[in-house]
């Protein structure tokens, strides 16, 4: 298939200029397609906000009101009449608890106004997108998406490092995977407490996507007062917190149960397993996975996926043969090793033809890529840069740049 690049429309100079605008503008689009995560995360961490807040909000009136009551009752609880020294004390107690509500109303909305500041942020990030500045947005996405990829790998201050260095405070989860270290080292430290905590603080919403992360909390925690032989601790534990999940899950609560009599050194490989280290590996990938999907963020690293979705457009058997050129990314080893599992490139058989000299853009005349997203063939370029000192003018926007800007395009 012979394919020119960016091909211009059809009706002169003004047309193409024209075409060429609504094509980099749609480009444009798709490109925020992919900034999902970055939109949805803050706006969820908002959202817990508000209903934490709301919550303690709530608890705090109701003991307000409860001290009102208590005030404005005219006999204590023998029924005789209070003394000034108790109303005084009630009265103090009720102004203590009006100044904590004080305080927690305050602190709410500080915490809520930054994180409604963030989400701002990061519309005004999206919106300042145009083509002149591409180059420096892809950049600072580049950094976001490393940022990220720290974060999930547990790097935490090598991660707040980059951030603060390249300005990026507001444009990263910075606080959020903090959030969820604590509960990730609790389990490594094999406590299921913080764990169990962030189930009920988030109860609502795990409970509509139908995890299941709850009752394998429990289940541990049941396994390792077994482990300990605590047989009528376990038997307790599981009237007041298994029970409560026999309806759909009996299956496994009757493994688990079968544990009370087979003990944690049976050599039986059905139950065995459950008293093994992994498990608990097990509860910290599953952690982040609802982690994930409670943020709304993808469960891969965004950097495997752009870096999955790069190698399998450059992937070819071409690749795999000596004649790869060495500039081909997938020419080292590393590279290979990388795009093993990954499909080859279905855009095998097309060509590149060059706008302004309508050559073939092969090894030999590879295709450069302006700042601005065209592509054009190398010795045209060349040919343009030796008539104008060094510049190069884009021949459909007018977009002008210097030779050495230009980056090499590789043929898949």
């Amino acid at each position: 298939m012979d394919m020119a690049v960016d091909a211009p429309a059809a009706n002169g100079h003004s047309g193409g200029a024209t075409a060429a605008g609504k094509g980099r503008a749609q480009q444009l689009a798709e490109s925020l397609k992919l900034e999902h995560q970055f939109l949805r995360a803050p706006l969820e961490h908002l959202k817990k906000t508000l209903r934490l807040n709301h919550r303690a909000v709530e608890k705090e009136i109701s003991a307000v009101l409860y001290n009102v009551t208590e005030l404005s009752s005219s006999s204590g609880e023998d029924n005789r009449p209070k003394s000034r020294e108790e109303v005084v004390q009630q009265l103090t107690c009720l102004v203590s608890r009006l100044h904590g509500l004080k305080r927690k109303l305050e602190e709410g909305a500080r915490i809520e106004n930054l994180q409604v500041q963030r989400c701002k942020a990061r519309l005004e990030h999206l919106d300042s997108l145009t083509p002149d500045g591409q180059a420096e947005w892809n950049s600072i996405r580049l950094k976001r998406i490393l940022v990220d990829y720290m974060l999930r790998m547990s790097y935490y201050e090598t991660a707040e490092k980059l951030a603060n260095v390249s300005g990026l405070q507001g444009l990263v989860d910075i606080d959020i995977f903090i959030d969820a270290r604590r509960v990730i080292d609790a389990l490594q430290n094999r406590d299921v407490g913080p764990a169990l905590a962030w189930c009920a603080e988030n109860k609502t919403r795990l409970k509509k996507s139908k995890s299941t992360i709850e009752l394998q909390l429990r289940l541990q925690e049941f396994i390792e007062m077994v482990r300990v032989d605590n047989t009528m601790q376990a038997i307790s534990y599981a009237r007041k917190h298994l029970s409560l999940w026999a309806a759909s899950h009996m299956k496994e609560l009757q493994r688990v149960m079968a544990t009370l009599a087979f003990k944690s050194s049976t050599e039986c490989a059905t139950y065995k397993v459950l008293f093994e280290p992994k498990q608990w590996d097990s509860l910290v990938e599953l952690f982040k996975q609802e982690f994930f999907r409670l943020y709304g963020m993808t469960l891969e690293p965004l950097l495997n996926i752009y870096l999955q979705a790069g190698l399998t457009a450059l992937k070819t058997p071409l690749c795999y043969e000596e004649s790869c050129t060495k500039e081909d990314p997938l020419s080292q080893e590393s590279f290979r090793s990388l795009a093993t599992s990954l499909p080859f490139s279905k855009q095998q058989n097309s060509k590149l033809v060059c706008y302004i000299s309508k050559e073939l853009m092969d090894t030999e005349n590879p295709p450069l890529v302006l700042p601005n997203g065209y592509v054009y063939s190398t010795k045209a370029l060349e040919a343009m840069a030796k008539k104008n000192d060094g510049k190069i003018i884009c021949p459909r926007t007018g977009y002008s740049c210097n030779f050495g800007e230009l980056v090499k395009a590789f043929i898949s």
